[in-house]
Order: C-alpha cells, then structure tokens, then sequence
C-alpha cells in the first residue's frame, strides 16, 4: 500500500515542471520554467523555481513548492550559522550532503522534491538529489514532467568548454524545447548563472 501511494504521488506531484543545470569551466547554470500546476490545473505563471540560498549557490526545485521553500529556508540558515561560526565558506558539496541528510530522515515521511543543487566554491559543481536524499553529482541533468525532452537538447549541444552564454543558451533552449510539448512546463524561463564572481539571474519570453 505504502509502495502504491509513493507511486501515485509521484506520478502527480514530480511531473509538473522542467529544471536543467549544467556546468562549464567557469561556472554552473541553471535554468526553469515559470509554470506552476495543480494537477490540469494551471495555479500560478509566475513561480520562481531557481531559489538563490547563498551569493554563488541556489537551487532549483520540482515538486511540492512549499516542501521546496522549506528545505531551501533551511539550506539558507545553515549556511549562515556555519559560516558565522567556522569563518569557512560553506561548499557546494557541503549543501548537497546537508540537504540529502534532511530528505533521508524523512524517507518514511518524504519532501516531494526533486532538486538540483549548483554553485561556485573552488569550481562550479553541479548535484541532483531525489526525495529520498540520493546525492550525484554531474556535468549536466534535467528533472520534472520535460526533463527527457531538456536531456536530449543538451546531450546534442554540451560540451565542456561552452562558454558562459553558450552554455546559459543551451541551458533556456533545453527548457524552451519542453515548453513546446510539455504542457504542465511554460511562462517562461529564469535563468542563473553562478562563478566566482557571484550569481546573475535573467528571463527569457517562451
């Protein structure tokens, strides 16, 4: 029984949005539509899916958005005391493992999320967790209902030495591609590019 409903509300609550990240020699970027679903229903065209936590770290979210906004509150209140504390900036690494340790000791009673993690510490790195807290880290991935559509349109343009805003292009092309055929992902698209130098957010029209 436990097993059916895991299944039933991941069919409804992981499917409803598409997020991409990948990352190049100088920095890591993010990208997401704007669309927010309730089931058929389209709730809300303005959500913000990439959450800045910390000046070069965000995240983006899938799912549940009020469990997103949670473990993002969280992430962020960590940050701030382990670094007011260590005098240490807090590693992208770091964020990834902390979040996966909140989602695995809530396995039984899970966040319905699917996230992606990506900052600059000595280098830009790139983390996808899922609900249960499994940690990866990687070049490039997608999550949500447009993820297959978004893998494919990046797996046919990446390459490691892409610059910035080749690879930020790349990035809002993937996203744009699931708009066309996803109909729970459209709006628009945010974007966020983090490097050494910090985080820069931009918007793309569908």
């Amino acid at each position: 029984m436990c097993t059916e409903w895991l299944k039933e509300i991941d069919s409804k609550a992981l499917h409803g949005t598409t997020t991409v990240g990948l990352v190049t020699k100088d920095a890591v970027v993010l990208a997401a539509d704007k669309r927010a679903t309730a089931g058929t229903f389209i709730a809300h065209r303005q959500t913000k899916k990439i959450i800045l936590v910390d000046s070069r770290l965000a995240i983006t979210t899938a799912g549940l958005v009020a469990d997103a906004q949670v473990l993002a509150d969280y992430l962020s209140n960590q940050i701030r005391y382990y670094t007011m504390v260590s005098k240490h900036p807090f590693t992208v690494k770091a964020a990834a493992s902390f979040l996966s340790a909140i989602l695995y000791s809530y396995k039984f009673f899970p966040f319905i999320v699917q996230l992606l993690v990506g900052g600059y510490d000595t280098a830009p790195r790139l983390y996808s967790l899922d609900w249960f807290g499994s940690v990866l880290e990687e070049k490039y991935t997608a999550t949500g209902s447009g993820s297959p559509i978004a893998l494919g349109v990046i797996e046919d343009g990446y390459r490691e030495d892409l610059s910035v805003e080749e690879a930020r292009q790349l990035a809002v092309r993937a996203v744009r591609m699931a708009l066309r055929r996803d109909s729970a992902t459209g709006d628009g698209i945010d974007s966020v590019v983090i490097t050494r130098d910090g985080a820069k957010t931009y918007f793309d029209p569908p």
